[in-house]
C-alpha cells in the first residue's frame, strides 16, 4: 500500500507531495524539464519519457519520483508542468556489487535529483521532500539506507544533510563529474562532491553545538574575510580565502566555508583573475582540508553557523576517542 499524499501549508501557499503513480510515458517528461530548469545543464540529462516510466518501481524498474505540486486558486493540485514545483528522483542500487541483490540488507537508495524550482526555493520545501522520500522508502520498498553526493562548500545542502538528518561522510570524492557547468556548477571549478550514507532507522542525539566557543578556543581551521568585490552584478560583498590553520591534534576541529556558494559561483563569473579565482580558491584549499581530516580519523559530525558580527557556516569534525 502506498503512503498517502501529504499536504503541506507554507506561506501564502499549499502545497501536495506524492509518488508519481502514472502509467502514462508523457507524464514523466515534466521531470527532466523542471530539472533542466534548476540546474540548467543540458549536456546532462534524464532518460527520456518514455524510459522513466518504465524505470518507476510501480512498472518495470526500482526507480522512486516524488513530486510536489503547487495548489491553484481554486484550491486544488493540478497534476502537470505548469504546477510542478519540485521534486526528487533516485534508484536501488547495491552496496556491495559482489553480493548482488541475494540479501535485502545488501541494498540501498542511491538519491540523485532533489530540487525545487527557482521561484518557490526559501519556503522549505527541502526538508519534508526528503522526509517523505524517507517514510516512503521504509514503509513501501522497506530499504533503511539512503546514499548521495553534494558539494561540500553548499550550505543550503549541509544544514539539511548533516546538520537536520545527521547524514555520515563516507569519503571525499575530488571532481566526481569532470567538467560540470549549469546553473547550481562552473566549468572551471571542480565538482567536487561528499558522498553520503543516511541510517533512516538510526535516532539522532548529539550534544548542542557550542560553535563560538570553539572557535573561541582556536578550533578553526579556515581563515576568511569579507571583502567587497566587483562581481557580475556590480559590486558585492564575498569572503576571501586568507590561509588554513593546522589541527594540532585537537578533538573537535571547525572548517568554515562559504555562506552561499552558489552566489560566489554566479557573481565571480567574470573576466578578472583576481575575483574568478575566489571560488577555486575555497575548492582547493577545503579539499586539502577534508581529505586532510579525513585521512586522519577525524569524523563530521554536525554543522552549524557561528561568529559575529556576521555568523559563517561550519562543519563540525571530531577525533574517536
Amino acid at each position: 500500500m502506498l503512503p498517502s499524499p501529504r499536504i503541506l501549508t507554507l506561506p501564502g501557499r499549499r502545497f501536495l507531495l506524492k509518488i508519481e503513480d502514472s502509467a502514462s510515458a508523457s507524464d514523466y517528461g515534466k521531470y527532466e524539464e523542471l530539472r533542466q530548469e534548476i540546474w540548467g545543464f543540458p549536456q546532462d540529462a534524464l532518460a527520456g519519457p518514455r524510459n522513466l516510466e518504465c524505470e518507476s518501481f510501480l512498472h518495470e524498474g526500482s526507480s522512486l519520483f516524488l513530486a510536489v505540486y503547487v495548489g491553484d486558486e481554486a484550491g486544488g493540485f493540478p497534476e502537470d508542468a505548469a504546477h510542478l514545483a519540485g521534486f526528487s528522483y533516485g534508484f536501488v542500487g547495491l552496496k556491495d556489487p559482489t553480493a548482488g541483490f541475494r540479501s535485502p540488507d545488501n541494498l540501498w537508495f542511491y538519491s540523485q535529483y532533489t530540487g525545487v524550482r527557482p521561484e518557490y526555493q526559501g519556503l522549505g520545501l527541502g526538508v519534508p521532500l526528503k522526509e517523505f522520500q524517507r517514510d516512503v522508502l521504509m514503509e513501501t520498498l522497506g530499504i533503511f539506507t539512503v546514499v548521495c553526493t553534494y558539494d561540500p562548500l553548499t550550505a543550503i545542502n549541509a544544514r539539511r544533510n548533516v546538520g537536520r538528518f545527521g547524514m555520515d561522510v563516507v569519503e571525499y570524492r575530488p571532481a566526481t563529474y569532470g567538467p560540470f557547468g549549469g546553473l547550481l556548477n562552473r566549468v572551471d571549478i571542480p565538482s567536487d562532491r561528499f558522498f553520503m550514507s543516511w541510517d533512516l532507522r538510526r535516532e539522532l542525539r548529539r550534544p548542542p553545538l557550542r560553535l563560538d566557543e570553539a572557535l573561541a578556543a582556536g578550533a578553526g581551521l579556515v581563515e576568511a574575510e569579507d571583502v567587497v568585490v566587483e562581481g557580475r552584478r556590480g559590486p558585492v560583498v564575498l569572503e576571501a580565502l586568507r590561509g588554513l590553520k593546522p589541527d594540532e591534534g585537537r578533538d573537535l576541529v571547525l572548517v568554515r566555508i562559504p555562506r552561499d556558494f552558489y552566489a560566489m559561483l554566479r557573481e565571480t563569473d567574470v573576466a578578472a583573475p583576481s575575483v574568478r579565482g575566489i571560488p577555486v580558491e575555497w575548492r582547493a584549499a577545503t579539499r586539502g582540508a577534508f581529505q586532510g581530516l579525513l585521512a586522519k580519523g577525524y569524523r563530521v559530525v554536525d554543522f552549524g553557523d557561528a561568529g559575529v558580527p556576521r555568523p559563517a557556516p561550519y562543519y563540525v569534525l571530531r577525533r574517536p576517542s
